[in-house]
Order: structure tokens, then sequence, then C-alpha cells
């Protein structure tokens, strides 16, 4: 069955009541709940192995590649990152990620059917196009591709050149997500991020002539200086260039956290209820465009593969975000880089200094990570569901036990706000509850709960408008 929402305006008082920080749910239980431990290396080996077993043949596996290098420092970025104009810094960090490759495949029983990889950072085209096919290259070599492979990367449009571009092309790429943010001048020069109209036209008209088939840009609403007139200005020539996909993400104010966004002011951003009008009018425009609201602030036009597996219902969500390949493993590299084990996570250091050091010792780069219980894989896949299908079902079984106890109250809420239509085995989003999709998923987060009870001084998560 598939689930469409058209634009809601959610009352002040439900703003007011569920803009509160939740996460954005590429994990659960998310980082911040994981404490600071390793799990022995035993016990997350064992997990590894036997997601992979059970999984590398038909599904095949995902990596994410970190690459955190950047040249110039973006404001209001809250990205693992490190700034340099030293491009001598490439070949090192890159063989340090074969070398932790390297070390995934000894232990793998037989070779890795490889389904999908994701470049991230960072910015990933800070590379030179033949350092980024020396990885790709590496990381395929003792490997398999799975024949229905996606490959994508992140690029910048100041720095992705027509040769980075062909470079990925010819080793499987096909996808490229661009990170606008925002066309506005003003905005741009504010969050450091000076981004000219053409640069973005050049580099999307660039990967089509290639033959990339998905281009998709990343835009954020509640950036400083920010106004109806420059989403309105942003949106309406975002749309001229007809991206495949968009994301719209809230803009996490955590200053404490990231001192480059001390750069400007509280005064500097809009309120929550304007913020709120943002991301209204750049949805309306999506809608009108002809795009589709896919959940968690992802538009997509309706033949895209992304409303297409939502629609088969094989759409899932990870640290990548939302992807259309269902491979229960992924394996991350890199700096600050987490694997999800589907069974549990594990986080690599946050440093290249650490992460090289650790490596030149022959050890495992890591930092920290978790193995989940019966009730942890319970509640993911019902936060999944919400996520993915803006749905979740159960059954009478000693599940709806589980729920009655620690999430029915939650519910019962937040169908009397008019969020779900709660039914006794199920619940659907209602159109005002996909505005608070996070806080529905948020239902089910035990650890968020027990989390409220005993609250922080400063938030661990962004708020839901």
């Amino acid at each position: 069955m598939e689930t469409t929402f058209a634009p809601s305006t959610p009352s002040v008082d439900l703003v007011k009541k569920y803009n509160v920080p939740v996460p954005r749910y590429t994990s659960y239980p998310t980082v911040p709940f994981w404490g600071n431990e390793l799990p022995k290396e035993a016990d997350w080996q064992r997990v590894l192995l036997n997601t992979f077993e059970a999984t590398n043949q038909q599904e095949g596996i995902s990596l994410y590649v970190h690459l955190p290098f950047c040249e110039s420092l973006c404001t209001y970025c809250g990205c693992n990152k490190r700034i340099t104009k030293n491009h001598g810094v490439e070949p090192i960090y890159l063989k340090a990620v074969l070398q932790e490759w390297d070390k995934y495949k000894a232990l793998l029983p037989e070779r890795p059917v490889i389904r999908e990889i994701h470049l991230g950072g960072g910015t990933p085209t800070f590379f030179s196009p033949e350092n980024l096919r020396y990885l790709i290259n590496g990381l395929l070599a003792g490997a398999e591709v799975h024949p229905h492979h996606e490959f994508s990367f992140e690029g910048h449009p100041n720095n992705t050149t027509y040769e980075h571009l062909q470079a990925l092309y010819e080793v499987g790429f096909r996808r490229v997500s661009y990170g606008v943010q925002d066309l506005s001048e003003k905005v741009q020069k504010a969050i450091n991020r000076l981004q000219p109209l053409e640069n973005l036209v050049r580099a999307t008209e660039d990967a089509r002539r290639i033959g990339y088939t998905s281009v998709n840009y990343d835009l954020i609403y509640g950036l400083p200086f920010q106004t109806t007139q420059s989403i309105e200005d942003t949106f309406r020539q975002v749309i001229t260039l007809k991206p495949d996909r968009i994301a719209y993400y809230s803009y996490a104010h955590v200053p404490w956290k990231e001192k480059s966004q001390r750069a400007y002011s509280e005064a500097d951003l809009p309120t929550d209820a304007y913020k709120l009008s943002l991301y209204q009018l750049g949805q309306q425009m999506l809608l009108e465009a002809g795009y589709q609201d896919v959940g968690m602030d992802h538009f997509a036009f309706p033949e895209e593969e992304l409303c297409v597996a939502q629609r088969q219902a094989r759409l899932h969500r990870n640290f990548m975000g939302y992807t259309t390949t269902q491979s229960q493993l992924m394996i991350g590299l890199g700096v600050s880089a987490i694997s999800d084990l589907y069974r549990g996570y594990i986080q690599n250091v946050k440093t290249v200094e650490e992460y090289y050091a650790l490596l030149a010792m022959g050890e495992w780069p890591l930092l920290k990570g978790t193995l989940l219980s019966e009730t942890d894989v319970c509640m993911r896949r019902h936060i999944l569901d919400i996520a993915c299908q803006g749905r979740t079902g159960w059954s009478q079984s000693p599940e709806l036990s589980l729920l009655q106890e620690k999430v029915w109250p939650a519910l019962e809420e937040l169908a009397a706000d008019g969020l779900i239509d709660l039914q006794p085995e199920s619940l659907q989003l209602t159109a005002v509850g996909h505005r608070f999709l996070r806080s529905v998923c948020a239902a089910f987060d035990l650890y968020l709960v027990g989390a409220q009870k005993e609250p922080s001084a400063k938030p661990m998560f962004s708020k839901a408008v």
C-alpha cells in the first residue's frame, strides 16, 4: 500500500509541544546511547560474521568511506572534518583506508559482494580524480560487484570537475549528491560557503552528460539570514535544474559542540515558527513541481528509485540516510566511520592521528560500539517502518505486551494529538504526523524516554522542526 501526504500546517500548540530535540534515526540505539565502551573483539566480530554469512551472497554488503578533508570550513557543518589545503595528505589517508579494508577482508570467510559504496565527508572531491579511482579499485580488489550495485558520492559544486565525474563513472558510480544548502549570497557568506549558481549548473550538466542516472541536491532550512524570499529564490532556481532527489534538512544549531557555529548568534537564526514556514514553503514548491515527499525531509520524482522502493516496501534507512538497497551489513572505513552489523554497531576513532597510529600497530581503529538486544531489534523495526513507510504493525505476541508496557501511553497521546491513526495492531501517520515523523519514531525509543527523565544541560539532538 502506498502512503502519500499532502502539505499540512500543524497548530502553534503542536509545534510548541513536538518541536523538541529528537534523533534522525540513522541507527537504533542512536550513537549518544552507546556509551564509550567497545564490545569485546570476539563479540563484535561474531556478530559481523553471522550477518555476513547470512546475507553476502544474496544481498551483498555496503561500504561507507569517510573522506574528512576540506579546503575551507563551512560554519554550519557538524560532520567530522579536517581543514587543510595540503593535498599531500591524500595518498597517506587512502593507503590507511585500504589497509583497514584489508583487515576486514582477512576476517571474512569468502569474497565480499559489494552492493553499495558511498563516499562521504568532509569533501570527497577534495581528492584528485586519480586518487579516487585508486581508492575504488583498491576497494574492489578481491571482491565481487553485485549485479544491482549502487555507487554514490557527495560532491562540492565548486570543486567537482568533469574529470572527477568521469573517473568515478568509469569505476561504477551513477549517483552524485551535491551540497547546495542555499543559493542566497548573504546566507552563503554567513556559513562561509560561497558557491555561485553557475558552478552548480556546470556540475549538474557535466554529470548528466557523462551518464549519471541520479543527480541529487542537499539543501538546509533554518540557516542564518534565511527568509521566505531567499528560500523561494533558491527553490525556483533548484527546480529549474530538476535534480532527481532533494534532501531538505533542518539546520542543527549546536554551538556547544561545533565551535564554528559561534560565527553567528541566535538572533541571526529564524524563530521556530518562521523556520517551520521556510520548510513548508520549500515543501509546497517541490510538490507543485512534481516531487513526492518520501519522508524525513526527502523528496524525489515518482519514477525515481527512492519513490519506487518506498512503493514496493523496500526502502531502507541507515547511516547513509535513505537507501534503496537492503544490505544488512554496512562496513564503515576511515575516521569516525560507523559500521552497521545489523545486530550491533562499531565506530572508528575520530582523528586521523589516532587512526594512523592504531593501523600502524596492526590494531582495529575502533572507538566505541554497542550490541543489540532482542528488544532493541524489535524497536528498531518499528522505527524503520515508520521512517520508511509511514506505518508499522504488530500482532498478539510477547511484542504486544512489551509495547503496551513501554510505548502505548506515548502512542495514545500521539493519536489524541492527531499525529497517528492508532489501531489495536497497527499505526499509520497522518498528514500532520508526517511533519513530526521523528517525534513519532521517538515513541519507540526506550533509551530516549529514559534520558528525558534526567535531561542534560545541552540537548543531544536537533529539534524536530
